[in-house]
C-alpha cells in the first residue's frame, strides 16, 4: 500500500485573481496566462500517476482540471469551494480595509458569508475523506480554502493559514514525514508553473 500524497493544485490566474479581487461565488473562467500556465503544470505533473482527483465545481477549477489532464478522473466535490465572501464577493483588500481597517480572512471571516469555524468543518471533513485514500490524490481548488487545507493537513489553527500564501497554477504536496501516518507534512508549498 502506498502512502497518501495530496496534490493541492490551486486554478490558474482569472481577470479577479490578478486585480485582487475576493472571488468566491462568482464563475469566472480562466485568463489566457491561466490557460497558458495551467497546462504548464499539467507537463510537470503528466509523469505521476493519480489514483484519485476532486475538483471544486468552479469553472476555474475544473478547467484546470482539464487542462492538466485529470478532468477525466475528477470528481465534483463541494467542500473544495472557495470560502464564501458574502459581502465582500468581488472587492479588493485596499476596498475591504476602508471598512473594516484589521479585516483578516481567516479571524474574521465574511459578512453574510463563510465564518472560519464554518470553513474549518468543511475542510476537516474533506481531510477525512482524504485521509483514508492512498496513493497520489489531486484537488484543484482556491486560494484561500487551499490555505486553509495547507494549516489543517499539519494541525495549524485557520488563523494560522495566513503565513500559508497560495499562488495561481501552484502545486502543493501534503505528505507524511517519512512515511509515518501520525506525522502530517508539507512535502512542498506553493510550486509554480
Amino acid at each position: 500500500m502506498s502512502t497518501l500524497r495530496i496534490h493541492l493544485i490551486r486554478h490558474g490566474e482569472t481577470a479577479w485573481s490578478l486585480s485582487g479581487q475576493h472571488t468566491g461565488t462568482t464563475d469566472l473562467p480562466l485568463t489566457p496566462i491561466g490557460e497558458k500556465k495551467a497546462k504548464k503544470l499539467g507537463d510537470r505533473l503528466h509523469q505521476l500517476h493519480f489514483n484519485h482527483a476532486f475538483t471544486s465545481p468552479s469553472l476555474r477549477a475544473m478547467r484546470t482540471g482539464e487542462l492538466v489532464g485529470l478532468n477525466v478522473i475528477a470528481e465534483i466535490t463541494p467542500d473544495l469551494i472557495e470560502w464564501s465572501y458574502g459581502d465582500y464577493e468581488g472587492k479588493t483588500p485596499t476596498e475591504i480595509q476602508t471598512i473594516h481597517p484589521a479585516w483578516d480572512i481567516f479571524q474574521d471571516g465574511a459578512p453574510n458569508g463563510e465564518s472560519p469555524p464554518q470553513v474549518q468543518l468543511r475542510v476537516d471533513r474533506l481531510l477525512g475523506r482524504l485521509g483514508r485514500l492512498t496513493g497520489n490524490v489531486a484537488i484543484f481548488t482556491h486560494g484561500h480554502l487551499g490555505r486553509a487545507i495547507g494549516a489543517r493537513w499539519i494541525n495549524l489553527t485557520m488563523e494560522q493559514a495566513r503565513h500559508l500564501l497560495l499562488s495561481t497554477a501552484s502545486h502543493s504536496i501534503l505528505s507524511y514525514e517519512h512515511g509515518r501516518m501520525n506525522r502530517p507534512a508539507i512535502e512542498q508549498w506553493n510550486a509554480c508553473a
